[in-house]
C-alpha cells in the first residue's frame, strides 16, 4: 500500500519518496514496525486470551516447573502473525509473486494451527485436530507453492549464455547475455558451482527430463513444508526456544534473500541470482521482527505460549522461504535443531515398539523426547534408557540458550558451504 503511494509521490518529485525504492530502507521499516506492533498487540492479546480463560492445558510428565505453566494463555502465535502481515501489507511489494506466496502461506498455516488450538482449548479435546487433517494442509500447502513456482512466468533464474560471433573481419568473439530462465535447479553444497537441477536425476525421460524435474520439485516442496512445519511444532515445548530458534534461521535466509536478488553481489558470489526475490527481505525483516517482539513475552517465565497457530505457521514460512530461494537442500543443516528434535520423537517411537515386541517391555533411547525434554530428566537410572547423560536435569532457561547458540553455529555453518567447494 505505502510502496504504491509513496512511488507515485516519487514521480512527483516529492522530496523523500524515492527512500521506498530501496529495500534496505523498507526491510528496516518493516523490522520496526513488527518489533512495535508485536510487543504492543502481543499485552492486549494476552489480557483478552486470559479473560477467555484461553490457558494451556498440562500434563503431569514430572518435569521441574511444569505444572506451574498450567493455564498460561496459548494461540500467541496470532501475535506473529498480525505482527508480521501488517508490515508487509503497509511496505511490501504486493504484487510480487514471492511476497503473495508468503502471505498465503502465513495465513494458510495460521489458520490450520488456530483450528487445532480451537480444538483443543476451546472445544476441549486434548487431540486437538486429526493428524491427517494436519498433514492434508500441509500437502495442500506444499502443492500450491511448487505449482506456482512452476507456473508463474515471474518465477524465473538469471544465468549467463555465451556464444560466439564472427565480425565483419572475420574476428571471432565471444559474447556473453543474461538470460532469464524457467529452471529446477536448486543449490546444493560441496559441489562446484552449488547448483543441482532436479531433472538430471531422471536422463531416460528424454526431452521430458524438464518437465518430470518440475514433478519432483514439487513433491519435494511437500515433503519440506510438512517436515519443516511438523518439526517447528516439535520444538516448541520450552519458554522461548522454539520463537528464538526460528529467528535465527529467519535472519540466515534473509542474508541469502538479499544476495540472492541482487544483482551484483549474486554473481560476484557465485550464486543463483533470483530476479525479485529481494522482495522476501522485507517479509523476513518483518517475521524476525515479529519473532523477536513475541519473544519479550514468551521467554522464561513465558506470559504466553504460541500454540499450534504459531509453531505450525513459523515452520511453514521457513520451508516456504528455503523453497522459493531454491535453499531447501540446505534445510537438514540450517534447520539441525528441528531435525533432532523430530528424528528423537522418531528413533524413539521405533525402539520403543521394536523392544517391546522383542522384550515384552518398551525400551528408550532417551530419556524422554522431544529432545528438549531429555535434559529435563535426572539420569539416575530410574528410566530404562540408552542415554542417561547428563546425570543432573538442566534449568529451562540454560536448554534453551544452548539451544540458541548451536543454531547459531549452524547457521554459520550453513553460509560458510557456499564457499567450500
Amino acid at each position: 500500500m505505502l510502496y504504491d503511494f509513496f512511488n507515485y509521490l516519487n514521480t512527483i518529485d516529492i522530496p523523500g519518496a524515492g527512500m521506498f525504492q530501496y529495500i534496505s530502507f523498507r526491510a528496516t521499516l518493516a523490522f520496526v514496525l513488527s518489533l512495535f506492533i508485536a510487543m504492543v498487540i502481543g499485552r492486549k492479546i494476552i489480557n483478552k486470551l486470559q479473560q477467555m480463560q484461553i490457558g494451556e492445558t498440562i500434563r503431569d510428565l514430572s518435569l521441574e516447573g511444569q505444572l506451574s505453566k498450567k493455564g498460561t494463555p496459548t494461540m500467541g502465535g496470532i501475535i506473529i502473525i498480525i505482527a508480521t502481515l501488517i508490515p508487509c501489507l503497509l511496505v511490501g511489494r504486493l504484487n510480487n509473486i514471492y511476497m503473495i506466496l508468503m502471505l498465503v502461506t502465513t495465513v494458510w498455516l495460521g489458520v490450520l494451527g488456530f483450528a487445532d488450538d480451537y480444538i483443543k482449548v476451546i472445544k476441549k479435546n486434548k487431540e486437538g485436530m486429526k493428524g491427517k487433517f494436519k498433514i492434508i494442509g500441509q500437502i495442500g500447502l506444499g502443492l500450491i507453492v511448487g505449482l506456482t513456482l512452476y507456473l508463474s512466468p515471474d518465477v524465473v533464474i538469471r544465468e549467463k549464455s555465451s556464444a560466439d560471433t564472427i565480425n565483419q573481419i572475420g574476428v571471432v568473439t565471444e559474447e556473453v547475455q543474461n538470460i532469464d530462465i524457467k529452471s529446477t535447479k536448486t543449490t546444493i553444497p560441496f559441489v562446484k558451482n552449488h547448483n543441482f537441477d532436479y531433472a538430471d536425476l531422471i536422463p531416460f525421460a528424454g526431452e521430458h527430463a524438464q518437465t518430470a524435474g518440475w514433478v519432483i520439485f514439487v513433491i519435494i516442496s511437500i515433503l519440506v513444508v510438512t517436515a519443516v512445519s511438523n518439526g517447528a511444532n516439535l520444538t516448541d515445548g520450552l519458554d522461548g526456544l522454539a520463537a528464538g530458534t526460528t529467528a535465527i534461521i529467519g535472519v540466515t535466509l534473509g542474508i541469502f534473500a538479499y544476495l540472492s536478488g541482487h544483482v551484483i553481489y549474486a554473481p560476484y558470489l557465485d550464486i543463483m541470482y533470483i530476479p525479485g526475490s529481494e522482495e522476501l527481505v522485507v517479509f523476513i525483516s518483518a517475521f524476525v521482527g515479529a519473532l523477536i517482539g513475541f519473544l519479550w513475552y514468551n521467554v522464561y517465565p513465558a506470559q504466553v505460549f504460541m500454540g499450534d497457530t504459531g509453531s505450525l505457521t513459523i515452520g511453514g514460512i521457513i520451508a516456504v522461504l528455503a523453497i522459493t530461494l531454491r535453499k531447501e537442500l540446505l534445510l537438514p543443516l540450517l534447520c539441525g535443531i528441528f531435525l533432532v528434535e523430530s528424528l528423537s520423537v522418531i528413533l524413539q517411537t521405533a525402539y520403543f515398539k521394536t523392544t517391546k515386541k522383542m522384550y515384552g517391555e518398551g525400551r528408550r533411547i532417551f530419556k524422554m523426547t522431544p529432545l528438549h525434554h531429555h535434559f529435563q530428566k535426572d539420569g539416575d537410572g530410574s528410566i530404562n534408557a540408552l542415554w542417561q547423560s547428563p546425570k543432573n536435569k538442566m534449568p529451562e532457561s540454560r536448554i534453551t540458550l544452548r539451544f540458541w547458540i548451536i543454531s547459531i553455529l549452524l547457521a554459520a555453518l550453513t553460509i560458510v558451504t557456499l564457499k567450500i567447494r
